[in-house]
């Protein structure tokens, strides 16, 4: 089994733990036979879920009764101790023992906990929180999403190129195309941070990516760009954004969609076709924001999202760790 991608998992992280984290794992496992599971909680409860359910030669269970819990400030997170579920995985990470850790716990203690454990990758002097979002050609990269609120110019350059290595370790077939997050496409536009990188990115010749200037928030779902780059403020805005107004259109959808006899009949008639527009916006499909710029990969996955939300994440747990991230960062650098 030393051949398998190992996975330390924060069984009690997230509502529904950790019930929610072993059907993800049950699910996974159909799909994919080459990862082990380390998973860090509370053994009782887990083992009486997965026992019977998966091969023993697939996952270890660690026993701690010790949980970071969701109310936690990210600094009462960290002071829960070293023996909390989200402490032990992150440090099997540090130790060698697992390749890269999940939890869907308390966001700010994970941060906190990772950046206490796990140093950062030579040159870079910030990590990044980057998600999946869906475009009309696939899929983009996006970064920062608020793990840094002020960033520097090299900051931003190296969010690009993280950015990049991340694009290409889930998407190996497809080549990364960057752009930078502003208020216009203009040269000209944006504050004095965001036009030295623009110049910057522009003169660098060794980039492994190709750099498309700045893109505006009304493109972020083009396509025409893979990988869109902005500080941790504007990204997170544009995350929430973009999340409330997919809420919105599907709400107002179903709700027309049923109000009337007539709404009614035309779901009815369009059954398949508002079905994969459901699909496509379906926020369990990108679950998975990826905290990068550490020498370990850390995933953190959305603590309301259900077994299948959770399973897409191990999923991109797998392709982070099979796509060689870390050291495409380290190249890249």
């Amino acid at each position: 089994m030393s051949d398998l991608i190992k996975i330390a998992v924060d069984a009690m992280g997230g509502d529904g733990s950790p019930k929610k984290i072993i059907d993800a794992i049950i699910h996974n496992k159909k799909s994919n036979n080459k990862v082990f599971y380390k998973l860090f909680g509370d053994k009782n409860e887990i083992a009486k879920i997965i026992d019977s359910k998966i091969n023993k030669d697939f996952y270890e269970i660690v026993h701690t009764s010790n949980i970071v819990k969701s109310t936690d400030s990210p600094l009462e997170g960290a002071k829960r101790g070293k023996d909390t579920s989200m402490w032990l995985a992150i440090e099997s990470v540090k130790n060698k023992e697992t390749d890269i850790i999940i939890s869907a716990g308390n966001t700010g203690a994970l941060l906190v906990i990772s950046k206490l454990n796990l140093k950062m990758i030579e040159n870079i002097d910030k990590p990044a929180l980057s998600a999946l979002w869906p475009n009309k050609k696939g899929m983009s990269v996006v970064l920062d999403l608020g793990a840094n609120i002020e960033c520097s110019s090299k900051n931003l350059i190296d969010f690009s190129i993280m950015g990049a290595s991340l694009f290409k370790s889930l998407f190996p077939k497809e080549n990364p195309n960057v752009a930078l997050l502003n208020i216009g496409t203009e040269e000209f536009k944006g504050n004095d941070v965001i036009k030295e990188t623009y110049r910057m990115l522009n003169e660098i010749k060794l980039l492994d990516f190709k750099f498309s200037g700045y893109i505006e928030g009304n493109q972020l779902m083009n396509g025409d760009v893979n990988v869109i780059v902005s500080d941790g403020f504007t990204g997170n805005i544009a995350l929430k954004t973009a999340e409330g107004t997919a809420n919105f259109i599907t709400s107002e959808l179903k709700k027309s969609m049923t109000s009337s006899f007539l709404g009614k009949v035309s779901s009815i008639l369009n059954y398949s076709n508002l079905k994969k527009f459901k699909q496509r916006l379906d926020p369990r499909l990108y679950n998975g924001a990826i905290f990068i710029g550490l020498d370990s990969p850390v995933v953190k996955s959305h603590g309301a999202t259900d077994y299948i939300g959770f399973s897409n994440s191990l999923d991109v747990c797998y392709r982070i760790v099979n796509g060689d991230l870390i050291e495409k960062i380290k190249h890249n650098i």
